[in-house]
């Protein structure tokens, strides 16, 4: 008996800890979801810029903390490098006339070079370094935890969804969601298609350098290649989110897509403690992606081998 009581507490604590770990790195990437759902689905813009703009947020916050800056103010101006960053493809594509998709590719590699730049070397570490969640336990008098970790990455997701929900209800939100739908139909009453496509942009890539900026203080230290992968990352995060919840109207979406990045990281933290190499998990993202896209089209034909196999069975 108490080995199996030894057996089922050591359980219960592996479980509790994968349910911690997949709430705060999937809180800490929905923002990333969040930015990607604007770009590619709302915008219908493929943005690359992602793979370049994530370590970007997590560079400039880095470097600004690890000079002795204060955490907020560093989080922030990672946030206003994305921006720009965002704006950049924006003016390559608009004014540049250059391909959706070379320009975020274009300035991707670009990004790679100006991150390694910021950064002096290849990753900075930010163990010993006071980060927005060490500033926030200050605040309350409290340690800094994972509990708080969650907390605080939840209000902030929580904050932005709405922020986000209501700009996309404007007048400016709905011209970039038009932009999306049908850029001909709302150039011709007057709308400025270059001017939203830059705004819906620019914002992406914001969101996505203040999600790499948290990752980065979250995880204690910052790499020039940690961005690689992250747009299949967000994508995943999409698509599980639309595909599980199938939400109906906007302000749902943005929460399910955060529900879909929880969901991803859940599925992360289950297939490392199966014993899967971390070098895979990769390539699992993009398979996962795959078996999603591709699961619509054979639906009809799962459909009819299960009633094939019931009426054999009868």
């Amino acid at each position: 008996p108490q080995a199996i009581g030894l057996r089922c507490l050591r359980e219960w604590y592996l479980l509790l800890n994968i349910t911690t770990i997949t709430f705060e790195q999937g809180l800490a990437y929905a923002l990333l979801a969040l930015a990607v759902y604007l770009s590619f689905r709302t915008l219908n813009f493929p943005d690359l810029t992602v793979d370049g703009s994530f370590p970007l947020g997590g560079a400039v916050a880095a470097v600004l903390m690890d000079g002795g800056g204060d955490p907020f103010v560093a989080t922030l101006a990672a946030e206003g490098a994305g921006l720009a960053a965002g704006t950049f493809t924006g003016l390559l594509n608009t004014k540049l006339k250059i391909n959706a998709l070379l320009s975020g590719i274009l300035t991707m590699i670009g990004l790679y070079s100006i991150n390694l730049a910021i950064m002096g070397r290849s990753n900075i570490s930010l163990l010993r370094i006071d980060s927005v969640f060490d500033k926030i336990a200050n605040v309350f008098g409290v340690s800094t935890s994972t509990t708080l970790v969650i907390l605080t990455l939840a209000v902030l997701v929580t904050i932005i969804i709405i922020i986000l929900a209501r700009f996309l209800h404007t007048n400016m939100g709905l011209a970039i969601r038009a932009t999306g739908d049908n850029s001909q139909m709302i150039r011709g009453l007057g709308v400025d298609t270059d001017k939203t496509k830059i705004i819906g942009l620019s914002l992406s890539n914001g969101l996505v350098a203040l999600s790499g900026a948290l990752v980065a203080q979250d995880q204690g230290f910052t790499d020039v290649g940690m961005g690689i992968g992250m747009i299949i990352i967000g994508l995943a995060s999409v698509i599980i989110g639309e595909s599980l919840f199938r939400p109906k109207t906007v302000t749902w979406t943005l929460v399910s897509l955060a529900g879909g990045s929880i969901v991803y990281r859940l599925f992360v933290a289950v297939a490392l403690r199966l014993g899967m190499a971390p070098g895979k998990l990769k390539l699992v993202t993009a398979l996962l992606v795959i078996a999603v896209l591709a699961a619509p089209r054979y639906k009809g034909i799962w459909q009819q081998i299960v009633r094939w196999w019931r009426r054999d069975r009868a």
